[in-house]
């Protein structure tokens, strides 16, 4: 399976308005709860109103499209990284998934999906 990292800084936001312009965001994920609303996207396209900020996520996307029928394929990513220590925040669209650990462990990823079969680019 081949991985693409995305290029530049991620951050994770709790939102405290939802006054935001997504279509001019390249990379957006926007979720919104009872309780609160979240956003993932670059550092340069942040909101004003981010309640709080957590920055210096690093992207990774799973090239292709993906069958809502396939089974496990976050799960066994997120193994892996467990198993080197490394947290992730992931999140679907409707074509795939994309995950983002925190800078510092960037390569440290990259090297352990690389050791199990994945193909990073």
């Amino acid at each position: 399976m081949e991985l693409k990292v995305l290029d530049g800084e991620f951050c994770i936001c709790k939102l405290s308005g939802i006054d935001i312009n997504l279509a001019d965001m390249q990379y957006c994920f926007f979720a919104k709860t009872e309780d609160e609303a979240s956003l993932v996207c670059r550092k340069e396209s942040l909101p004003g109103r981010a309640a709080i900020i957590d920055g210096q996520w690093r992207g990774m996307r799973i090239v292709g499209q993906l069958d809502f029928a396939l089974v496990g394929i976050l799960s066994k990513i997120a193994n892996i990284l467990a198993s080197e220590d490394v947290a992730l925040f992931a999140v679907s669209t409707f074509d795939t998934d994309y995950f983002f650990v925190k800078e510092y462990n960037l390569e440290k990823a990259i090297n352990a999906l690389s050791k199990n079969g994945y193909a990073v680019i």
